[in-house]
């Protein structure tokens, strides 16, 4: 229990480990994971360390697997998780271990190169094929236009284009046209067009047609769309030039035979061939796939040994070699409770590894600050890491993470206080925690989700708090429940009929009181009150200004606690209690006026009594006000200015204390120190002068000149020690006493909030909701359907989630800033231990992102 409430006690030993079992124990501590070891090498470089080639290995080892992983992702295969976690492997299996991972891949990307030859072979086939189909269509196309020629003479004008006047004269049968064929992205195809055009001077004739169906590249995978082009042209310059620029483009030029026997022929024999490869791909398929079903069943627990081995040689490299080179040495942080788990996971180690040498754990005295460890569970881990995001606590100093177990929930319940939205945020942080186990094991790498699940049991906690509190207001989605009856008479109408009176002034010095409180919380006639604003906001204003000072308190009274535990009696008396004196005899004695007010005046109209009814109540404000400027209260002459006997002098002499708690906080310890090292220093230096005199050299001349520079040196470091600790002093006892008054300003964010949520609750429900109450018939429920899922959608999005966001960092702030500035540094650094469970976790996260 002492771990809980404060930082676990730590010691920083001694390791001293065979070479031969040193493997086996480290891997028993990472097991345990409650050992944080130290860097015995600092300035030893990295790859110059003894187990530099065993991290290689392991790092070329998680190379394979995660190829093997990308293969299997890609595939679609799931990966079998079962939940184990396998110890890590012996330093023999390593060589079985690569051995397999060597296996898997070559196989593997064999596979693959021949897959994508295959592939790429089939492209070009179907390539191919759609170039002998649809040049057919371009050939077939000429045959006709040259038969349509004869009867034309109007198309010379296209021949005189490509052969030329001179060609024609000679005898345009004697010149054919060459032409070249091939396929090219459908993209390119504008671009390439204008090149020929340009670079050929309009002397090549291109058609193209577009291949319907996507073709796959083999070498990434992708789905890409081509088009089949064929480019007619006479003479080899002009056959040059259009080469050049289909290499240019990237288009990919196939032989296509000129006469159409040749070309069908051709297009039977790639028609076979396509055939052919289709049932050797499919074969290479299946193989692949068989491979990788079988490493997919087994690549989670080998990515964990693999591991956990780089994680063991990791630390090993931490260690360093006795001079015989057969011993290992390790400086490491322990817990003491957990001493004897240690030593027995140790002995553990050097029985797995056959060692007959136990290990030897020794403690080592130190001047070092050692790590903060706190024990967490699953529950407490949320609210420590609250606690750690403002600063990770000294070295055994209070930890404020049990406390903030209550108070967190409880704040945010009294700025979120609705019994139907804590409701809604109750039933979704108990799911999240029924549903732990399945949830957890899905890993999501959605920030936001795992922010909420990892705080799962303060999201059920707030709900619950929350529907406590609006319970107490009586305020369920801006109404109330009407459980034990009103206890109020508005306009003669009885207590049933109270809730069906709109706008009413309540005055309980009318007669509409009946004198008997409703027994928990806010009576619901309230809600219906045109001054329900003005009573909830005193109500809640006083309420917050309570709850902030008693909070504050407490954080002070938690100082008093690190005092005592270190021993720090001046502290104690210079610190602890001039604070508590200010705190209370201003802050708290404000919170006990609250309380006179309210049990002394009450709602009367009887002349007897007045000086007790509410025109006679004094402001607790102005009151408090007057106490310390030292003025008197003006009330009517019928009233009374005080609330109680002798309250004038009594308010006088609370502050004449509190005041004198200033300069007490500002002087004393200082001062105290100051005296104390002038005594110190009086008493050795009168040492040293009675060591002279018995030596003999008092009577010389020259000690006492080489001793006042001595003297003179240390009163300077002293004297600036002091102005130091002044300066310090007095930053500290400004920041508490106007803290105080900002601190207890800062709480009425409590009511501020509770206000904002109550009235924009209200808003939606007036506004949104009750237009659909005021339809009749089935068109009314039909309405009514529509609106209530538009109000519960802006009821769940904006009260429910930006609200609960804005209290719970509200929250935060109290806590981080007015409450633990009390007595909580946050200087100290987190225990950090060796342990496999973290080094996994943090693993499978970097490698979902």
């Amino acid at each position: 229990m002492a771990s809980l409430f404060r930082s676990a006690e730590m010691t920083l030993c001694q390791l001293f480990l065979q070479s031969e079992a040193a493997y086996a124990c480290v891997s028993e501590l990472g097991e345990l994971g409650l050992v944080q070891f130290r860097d015995l090498n600092p300035d030893v470089n990295v790859f110059q360390r003894k187990f530099v080639n065993e991290v290689r290995r392991c790092d070329e080892m998680e190379r394979k697997l995660r190829y093997l992983e990308k293969e299997i992702k890609k595939d679609g295969i799931p990966m079998l998780d079962t939940g184990e976690n396998p110890e890590a492997p012996q330093p023999r299996e390593m060589i079985d271990l690569e051995a397999t991972f060597e296996k898997l891949e070559n196989e593997l990307r064999e596979v693959n190169q021949n897959a994508e030859a295959l592939k790429r072979n089939f492209l070009e086939l179907t390539e191919l094929k759609q170039i002998l189909r649809k040049t057919q269509v371009f050939f077939d196309e000429a045959e006709r236009g040259a038969s349509a020629q004869m009867a034309d003479p109007s198309r010379e004008e296209e021949q005189v284009t490509l052969l030329g006047e001179e060609g024609l004269r000679a005898g345009g049968q004697a010149l054919k046209l060459g032409f070249v064929a091939g396929v090219i992205l459908r993209e390119r195809i504008p671009a390439f067009e204008r090149m020929l055009w340009r670079a050929c001077r309009g002397n090549v004739f291109l058609r193209q047609a577009e291949i319907e169906t996507p073709l796959e590249d083999p070498s990434t995978g992708d789905q890409v769309y081509k088009s089949v082009f064929i480019i007619f042209f006479q003479g080899d310059q002009l056959k040059t030039r259009v080469k050049k620029i289909c290499e240019g483009f990237r288009a990919t030029l196939y032989p296509c035979p000129e006469a159409p026997g040749d070309r069908r022929e051709m297009a039977m024999g790639v028609m076979t061939r396509i055939e052919d490869l289709n049932t050797v791909l499919g074969q290479t398929q299946d193989h692949r796939h068989r491979v990788l079903v079988a490493a997919a069943k087994n690549i989670k627990n080998w990515f964990v040994k693999v591991r956990k081995i780089k994680a063991i040689y990791h630390t090993l490299n931490l260690f360093n070699l006795d001079v015989t080179q057969k011993c290992l040495i390790a400086e490491c942080w322990v817990p003491v409770l957990d001493f004897e788990n240690i030593q027995l996971a140790l002995r553990r180690g050097t029985e797995r590894s056959g060692s007959s040498v136990p290990p030897i754990l020794n403690r080592m005295e130190t001047m070092e600050d050692p790590p903060t460890y706190n024990h967490t569970n699953k529950f407490t881990t949320g609210f420590q890491t609250l606690i750690d995001a403002y600063g990770i606590a000294s070295y055994r100093e209070m930890n404020p993470a049990p406390y903030t177990i209550i108070t967190f929930p409880f704040l945010f319940a009294v700025m979120f206080g609705d019994l139907g939205h804590g409701l809604l945020m109750a039933i979704f942080g108990a799911w999240m925690v029924l549903k732990e186990k399945p949830l957890a094991a899905k890993k999501s790498d959605n920030e936001i989700w795992n922010i909420f699940f990892g705080g799962r049991y303060i999201v059920l906690l707030m709900g619950l708090f929350s529907m406590y509190t609006g319970f107490i207001y009586n305020d369920v989605f801006s109404k109330s429940l009407n459980i034990f009856g009103s206890n109020w008479v508005v306009n003669n109408l009885t207590a049933d009929y109270v809730l069906k009176v709109d706008d009413v002034m309540l005055d309980p010095a009318e007669g509409d009181y009946l004198h008997h409180p409703y027994p928990i919380g806010l009576d619901p006639v309230w809600q219906l009150a045109k001054n329900k604003i003005i009573f909830q906001n005193s109500f809640k204003m006083k309420i917050s200004i309570i709850l902030g000072i008693i909070h504050m308190l407490f954080g002070v009274s938690m100082s008093l606690f690190n005092f005592t535990y270190f021993k720090n009696k001046l502290s104690i008396f210079c610190e602890f209690i001039p604070q508590v004196i200010f705190l209370v005899f201003l802050f708290f004695y404000m919170v006990l006026l609250m309380f006179i007010k309210w049990f002394m005046y009450y709602s009367t109209n009887d002349k007897t009594y007045i000086k007790y009814s509410p025109r006679c109540a004094p402001s607790i404000l102005i009151t408090f006000i007057n106490m310390v400027l030292n003025k008197e209260t003006i009330v009517d002459s019928e009233c009374d200015a005080t609330m109680y006997a002798g309250q004038i002098p009594i308010q006088k002499l609370l502050f004449v204390c509190a005041v004198i708690c200033v300069p007490w906080m500002l002087l004393a310890k200082p001062v105290y120190i100051m005296r104390n090292r002038r005594k110190m220093n009086y008493s050795v230096s009168h040492q040293q002068m009675q060591q002279a005199t018995g030596n003999g050299d008092a009577e010389q001349p020259m000690h006492n000149n080489t001793s006042q520079p001595v003297a003179a040196h240390g009163g300077g470091h002293d004297e600036e020690d002091l102005g130091e600790m002044f300066i310090h002093q007095g930053i500290h006892t400004i920041e508490y006493v106007l803290g105080s008054v900002s601190h207890t300003a800062s709480y009425l964010r409590l009511w501020a909030l509770s206000l904002a949520h109550a009235q924009l609750s209200e808003v939606l429900w007036n506004m949104v909701l009750n237009k659909g109450l005021v339809f009749d018939g089935w068109e009314g429920g039909v309405i009514l359907y529509i609106i209530f899922a538009f109000w519960a959608c802006l009821t769940v999005s904006i009260l429910v989630l930006m609200e609960g966001l804005s209290a719970f960092l509200h929250t935060l702030r109290l806590h981080w800033v007015e409450f633990q500035s009390k007595f909580y540094s946050g200087q100290g650094y987190a225990f950090l231990p060796f342990s496999f469970e973290n080094l996994l976790d943090s693993a499978s996260q970097t490698a979902e992102e």
